[in-house]
């Protein structure tokens, strides 16, 4: 019979999507008030894969990756999904219930990236108060890959290059707290 372990610590990351990159900072700034410091911040990325958005919050929208320097407990991504929902309210357009700006919260770990998501599907795990779980990539042989259900803009070499490059952050994070622990 197996026995239950905790789980090592997982490196908290925030896509952010946006047609007002002014956004971007502002929604920082909350997250990094709420979740400490940020250790990688990616360059701007157009987004333009899907229209998903465009109803909801505009055209000409853009992307970023934060990632954050404190490890955070895997089960604690509820909660933070839940925070990030409310930062989102703090972005509406005015007097309407339309985003301004998107905050996808996950985490990556050593062999997956996961995101939470608020949305039901048959390859998504329920972890509580109505949040999803979703293994978007997977760690192979060197890098990221993806899943026959990863987003088309999560396939991509330059969001898989960022994903490697947190990876290889939380990689050295670990290793330094082993180091210490003796």
């Amino acid at each position: 019979m197996g026995e239950p372990k905790p789980h090592p610590p997982v490196k908290l990351i925030c896509g952010m999507i946006s047609a007002h990159k002014e956004l971007f900072d502002k929604a920082a700034s909350l997250l990094q008030e709420r979740f400490g410091p940020i250790d990688l911040k990616s360059h701007v990325i157009p987004f333009n894969f899907t229209d998903y958005y465009a109803e909801e919050m505009g055209e000409n929208l853009r992307r970023i990756f934060l990632s954050f320097q404190k490890l955070i407990r895997p089960e604690d991504l509820v909660e933070i999904k839940l925070q990030t929902n409310q930062f989102e309210r703090k972005f509406l357009y005015p007097g309407t219930e339309r985003r301004m700006i998107n905050l996808d919260p996950g985490y990556v770990a050593a062999g997956k990236l996961i995101l939470a998501t608020t949305k039901d599907h048959s390859h998504r795990v329920y972890l509580g108060k109505g949040i999803f779980a979703e293994a978007t990539l997977r760690y192979y042989k060197g890098s990221f890959r993806p899943w026959e259900w990863t987003y088309p803009d999560y396939r991509t070499e330059e969001y898989i290059q960022i994903f490697n490059q947190i990876r290889r952050i939380y990689m050295k994070q670990l290793r330094d707290m082993r180091e210490e622990m003796g």
